[in-house]
């Protein structure tokens, strides 16, 4: 009875465990904020029983595990250095990160360095290499969509911020532009007769770059880094645009809770928060003091992890110590070095735990960059915000949280002291409201059938279940865009109307000649 026993709880465990699969995780952005993204994805998929191989610039940072396999490439921090993103230049407005051309020419270099990478051409060049299903990072370059040529298994895009244009054309078609914003204009819809002619005319004039000249310039790259692999190894040699529109899924680092409610393909799967961790660390015991002794709550100011509050002119930090030294609250600011003549109720910390902090009951609200994982997590704890963005999709953040009416936004100027004062005052004297708007928000974001790290496994999983799922795949992506806007019914009736028009135009003039013949005769 005994070993009945013990042989129906081995059948039930085995019946109950997930398959595990080979997966190729590719998330070679280096930026503190990717790695986050990065570093989350691959643990729950190891947690999940996966076996995974990471190209990663954060390779130091990983934790060692069998099941672990690391692609290193942090090299790419010479190239894309963080450190470098110049405060004064951003405030003087010298650095211009709305420009698309100059976003793109960053993002494909760093994608052909990944593909031309020692060690990533060493792991494509591998006979011996198999995966089941390969995640990419989408960072405004298509050309990871290259490396199931190499590995002939399904792919997925991953996109860092909320639904946009250019990713979901990838797999589906170009989104409607008189309610889809694009994520550097951060316009927020309902548009004005203006705003969807200028975002008729951005994506017009995008969907023309991405499909001429970014396009041949990727297609050089796949050429040359990806194409002499599949021939050496005898496998088919694809054309560079069937790869860039054959991807099966798109995680998005998105939830509609924060985001709009837009009309997406049935391959576009929401996962925003997977990055949250389940159960909230317990803050150390000096920031544990600080938040407890709190009698009128605790504001957290933080820039980010891309930016530091140390590189603030003199003048900024110390018009923003005497904002924070006026208010009863106490304040955290996260600042990479001590200041001098620090008021009392201000607290300078160079790390924080932001998810312990934002948990705490205490904690009334966040000054925060606008930052997606920043704001998704102001959202899960419910803690209202002030939001100051700096570049990317910050603008479209801090716009949708001002929308919301979930707390206000600052822009980043010399100013900023004065305008954070105004912003402070408001926000507080009527705190209970935009607290009760976030908490409403946050209840919309937790009631879901599965928690983002759930609904990450389960969808990458199925995409190896259902061999690439295919029956997610758009139909969308059969249709020319011409002919989902009707262009060519356009010119049926364009011609028909020319045609009548000659037609009435040569009636008119033969009555008109029949009646000049009469008068002659008469």
């Amino acid at each position: 009875m005994e070993k009945f026993k013990c042989l129906l709880f081995f059948v039930v465990v085995s019946l109950c465990s997930c398959d595990a699969y080979k997966i190729l995780a590719v998330f070679p952005m280096p930026s503190p904020t990717h790695g986050i993204l990065g570093d989350n994805m691959v643990k729950h998929l190891l947690n999940a029983g996966h076996e995974v191989t990471y190209i990663t610039p954060f390779a130091s940072k990983q934790k060692s595990n069998p099941k672990l396999h690391i692609v290193d490439v942090t090299d790419h921090h010479n190239f894309f250095n963080t450190d470098l993103l110049d405060i004064t230049q951003i405030l003087a407005g010298s650095m211009n990160f709305k420009d698309p051309n100059f976003v793109f020419s960053m993002m494909m270099n760093i994608a052909a360095m990944t593909l031309e990478h020692r060690d990533v051409q060493k792991l494509m060049k591998d006979p011996q290499q198999k995966f089941d299903v390969i995640i990419g990072e989408y960072m405004f370059a298509d050309l990871y969509s290259t490396f199931p040529a190499v590995f002939q298994c399904p792919y997925i895009w991953f996109s860092t911020i909320e639904p946009h244009w250019m990713i979901v054309n990838l797999v589906h078609g170009p989104m409607n532009p008189a309610y889809n914003g694009d994520y550097m204009h951060a316009n927020i819809p309902p548009f004005s007769f203006m705003q969807r002619v200028q975002e008729l005319w951005i994506l017009l004039t995008g969907l023309y770059r991405h499909n001429n000249e970014y396009y041949k310039r990727e297609e050089e790259v796949y050429q040359k880094h990806i194409v002499p692999i599949l021939k050496e190894q005898g496998k088919p040699v694809p054309d560079y645009k069937v790869l860039k529109y054959n991807a099966s899924l798109l995680l998005g680092n998105s939830q509609v809770a924060i985001g709009n409610a837009v009309p997406l393909p049935p391959s576009y799967k929401h996962i925003g928060g997977y990055h949250i961790e389940d159960e909230v660390k317990p803050l150390p015991e000096d920031l544990k003091k600080i938040m407890d002794n709190a009698k009128n709550g605790v504001i957290y100011f933080s820039l980010g992890s891309n930016l530091k509050s140390k590189n603030l002119p003199d003048e900024l930090k110390k018009g923003l110590l005497e904002v924070f030294g006026g208010l009863k609250q106490t304040v955290l600011w996260k600042f990479e070095e001590n200041l001098p003549n620090q008021p009392k109720n201000v607290h300078i910390v160079q790390w924080a735990p932001q998810q312990s902090l934002l948990a705490h009951p205490n904690l009334a609200l966040f000054v925060t960059h606008g930052g997606l994982l920043s704001l998704t997590e102001a959202v899960h704890f419910g803690v209202p915000v002030i939001a100051i963005p700096v570049f990317a999709d910050q603008f479209l953040n801090a716009n949708q949280a001002q929308h919301k009416g979930i707390g206000e936004k600052v822009d980043l100027t010399y100013n900023l002291h004065k305008d954070l004062k105004i912003a402070l005052d408001k926000v507080l004297a009527d705190l209970p409201r935009y607290t009760a708007r976030m908490k409403e928000l946050s209840t919309a974001y937790h009631d879901s059938p599965m928690k983002p790290k759930e609904a990450l496994n389960f969808w990458v999983e199925h995409v190896v279940r259902t061999r690439g799922a295919p029956h997610l795949r758009s139909v969308a992506l059969q249709v020319p865009l011409y002919q989902q806007a009707y262009l060519d019914l356009l010119v049926v009736l364009l011609a028909a109307a020319v045609a009548i028009l000659l037609l009435v135009k040569k009636i008119l003039c033969y009555f008109k000649s029949q009646k000049s013949i009469k008068q002659k005769e008469n």
